[in-house]
């Protein structure tokens, strides 16, 4: 990414002007593994160079997202959002704004929303955007209304799913303020790649992809579904890619359902369209989702999924039409969408087909670049105007007072 270079043009008291690159900042927690940072470190190599210039933040540079970006600038607030350190970190975020005369602040999840939203208001960008990428439940009750009332402040909330737009709604955030704006899947993933595991025309895979570290993703329902379906099927592999707190418990619980030699755990990987190239399912059984990048990549590889209905997985997901749904913790049905999946050729085919050109039409990184561009462009016109507006309106009541007092 480049830094944003001075302005070449003069500018008004606005501090923009639309004749020149669009100086964007955007802040994401960390570099972690996760559908956030990755959906930050997308749109940041995505956004069009000739039109934006780019510069990263984050509240704490550590992460394997690390390696893809070419400088991001720390942030830290501490362990307190509230402290002192904290309001020093604002302070130094926004006198970095100022310096690089931002024009759009873009703020990628939770902690960042509360950290960029403040400094950003209080640094005089004209355009503030934050994001909700969940459907509200996995925050607690003060932290949602801690960042609602930071979204007091935006001029646009972007939500990744409708169903994480209807939560805010829910909770009092005006229709004008939200903007739905789905993740994007960038090229790679559309792209042949070579099978990660070896390939066996005798063994069917099916596969979760998923971070262990909270209870909510439901790694366990997926293993006590796969000790139904084992003895029934005897050439099915079951392969759980991803790490976390909660793989020690996860591993203990695959011996005990005595999956030993039926389940594997791969770790965390950073080679997803080769491990989804070697399986001929992706499920997800999460009881929270906003919308999934699992689904999303599964669909750009072609591979029929299975998922719990929740949140904005019907987005994704038509049931019989893109994938197969199932209520949320319903085991059987979940057991029974997949020997569905494994017996039915031909429908897994179907799925897997309409799924990938879905995909490519709705969530390419192309089409949803686009979407965050128009809204920027869109953001930064109307204050433009708005600012020109009162220039005028503050300019003809000069005049008026000047004539009265000759």
């Amino acid at each position: 990414m480049t830094a944003a270079s001075p302005l070449s043009q003069k500018q008004g008291e606005s501090g923009f002007t639309l004749h020149e690159r669009i100086s964007v900042f955007l802040m994401t927690n960390t570099l972690e593994t996760g559908g956030s940072e990755r959906q930050f470190v997308t749109m940041a190599h995505a956004l069009d160079q000739d039109r934006f210039s780019i510069s990263l933040g984050c509240i704490k540079r550590s992460g394997p997202f690390l390696r893809e970006v070419e400088e991001v600038t720390e942030f830290s607030p501490g362990r307190n959002l509230y402290g002192v350190r904290s309001l020093m970190a604002r302070l130094r975020l926004g006198r970095f704004l100022k310096e690089k005369r931002c024009q759009v602040a873009h703020a990628f999840d939770f902690y960042s929303n509360l950290m960029l939203i403040p400094a950003a208001r209080w640094a005089g960008v004209p355009v503030v955007v934050g994001s909700h990428r969940q459907i509200g439940d996995l925050l607690t009750s003060s932290k949602f209304r801690a960042q609602r009332q930071a979204f007091r402040f935006c001029d646009r909330v972007v939500c990744n799913s409708r169903a994480a737009a209807d939560s805010l709604r829910t909770a009092g955030v005006p229709e004008s303020k939200l903007a739905v704006i789905p993740n994007g899947l960038p090229d790679a993933v559309f792209a042949e790649a070579a099978p990660a595991l070896a390939a066996d025309p005798t063994v069917f895979r099916i596969g979760m992809i998923s971070r262990m570290n909270d209870p909510i993703k439901r790694h366990d329902m997926f293993l006590r579904v796969a000790a139904k379906l084992a003895p029934r099927f005897p050439r099915m592999q079951f392969v759980l890619v991803g790490d976390g707190p909660l793989r020690t418990g996860l591993e203990k619980l695959q011996q005990e359902l005595g999956l030993a030699d039926r389940a594997i755990f791969l770790g965390d990987r950073h080679d997803v369209p080769a491990i989804l190239a070697s399986l001929d399912v992706s499920v997800l059984p999460s009881a929270s989702e906003s919308l999934s990048n699992v689904i999303l990549e599964s669909m750009a590889a072609g591979v029929a999924v299975t998922a719990a209905n929740v949140g904005g997985n019907p987005e994704l997901i038509e049931d019989e039409n893109t994938g197969l749904l199932f209520p949320v913790g319903d085991e059987e049905k979940f057991a029974n969408a997949l020997e569905r999946l494994a017996t039915l050729p031909v429908l897994r085919d179907r799925l897997g087909a309409a799924a990938r050109k879905r995909a490519r039409t709705q969530y390419s990184i192309g089409v949803v670049k686009q979407q965050f561009q128009d809204l920027y462009q869109k953001l930064l016109s109307e204050r433009m105007r708005t600012h020109l507006a009162r220039s005028t309106r503050s300019t003809a009541v000069k005049s008026r007072h000047e004539g009265l007092s000759r």
